[in-house]
């Protein structure tokens, strides 16, 4: 061999092992888990989506339905058994209760009460059907409901103007002049709508005339139940509660609840005045 001479080896090049040929994608099993992953991600979005859209049904309302105690009779005839037996019934059926004392009774209360969303509005406030005017007594054929907010000449003066509200007084009592609503501020003023809420007018006069039950119907209202004329505090409380019990615990229709309520309770003792509904065939269950 030359000393200058190199010897060189043919080495056969190293051949490197390949793995099964996949393509452009990738492994099968990685393909499957992003096509499993996109699956749970689209479903997951139309579940949201389903129950985002059940929750905001309904006037845009969601949670618990919503029931209002508005207790402008507190100021003169308090009853604390009433207002808990009440929101007890209504809890038990399942309804957040809002309480109102009367000093809380105001005519802006009533002008944004559409807006809360309630199933249940039960208005514990006097009602009359007759109102003052110029320091006389003067009939009307509308029912006015009566505010805790002391008259004023100087406020609401738009709806003053339009007789959208009155002054109203208690019985024997001319000095002390308060705010009322006549059928027109429900009807016309009110903002919102009721969604078809049941109405419950305990105080007296509620249904002496259809004014102030057509006028809630008109703003949303589904039944509208009330007095045909004057009635105790006592047995308007004692027949609301029976009411109450028939429609969320019995889950009677109005109609059949109304006729129940007056079988056993019975009219006002003194005035022979009965619980009545409008409108008359409104026979579907009230809050639904």
């Amino acid at each position: 061999m030359s000393p200058r001479g190199k010897v060189k080896r043919r080495l056969s090049p190293v051949r490197k092992r390949r793995g099964p040929r996949h393509g452009r994608g990738g492994p099968p099993r990685l393909k499957w888990l992003a096509l499993l992953a996109l699956v749970v991600v689209c479903a997951s979005l139309a579940a949201f989506a389903a129950w985002f859209a059940f929750g905001v049904g309904s006037g845009g309302q969601s949670g618990p339905p919503k029931a209002a105690i508005v207790d402008q009779l507190s100021l003169t005839f308090p009853n604390p058994g009433f207002r808990q037996q009440a929101t007890a019934l209504l809890e038990q059926a399942g309804y957040e209760v809002d309480y109102f004392p009367g000093e809380q009774v105001t005519v802006d209360f009533f002008r944004n009460l559409p807006t809360r969303g309630y199933e249940y509005v039960i208005l514990r406030v006097h009602s009359t059907g007759v109102l003052q005017e110029e320091g006389e007594a003067a009939s009307t054929e509308n029912t006015v409901l009566f505010t805790g907010e002391p008259w004023s000449q100087t406020k609401y003066l738009e709806d003053q103007k339009a007789r959208h509200l009155a002054r109203t007084h208690y019985a024997g009592d001319e000095r002390a002049l308060y705010f009322g609503i006549m059928p027109d501020f429900i009807e016309l003023r009110m903002k919102g709508n009721f969604h078809g809420a049941a109405v419950i007018l305990m105080g007296c006069d509620g249904l002496k005339s259809d004014g102030a039950a057509r006028a809630f119907v008109e703003r949303g209202a589904k039944a509208v139940i009330g007095w045909t004329g004057g009635v105790s505090a006592d047995h308007t409380d004692a027949a609301t509660e029976r009411l109450l019990d028939y429609l969320l615990v019995e889950n009677r229709t109005p109609s059949e609840a109304v006729a129940q309520t007056m079988t056993v309770v019975g009219p006002d003792p003194s005035n022979g005045s009965k619980l009545v509904l409008y409108p008359a065939e409104a026979a579907a269950s009230a809050g639904n």
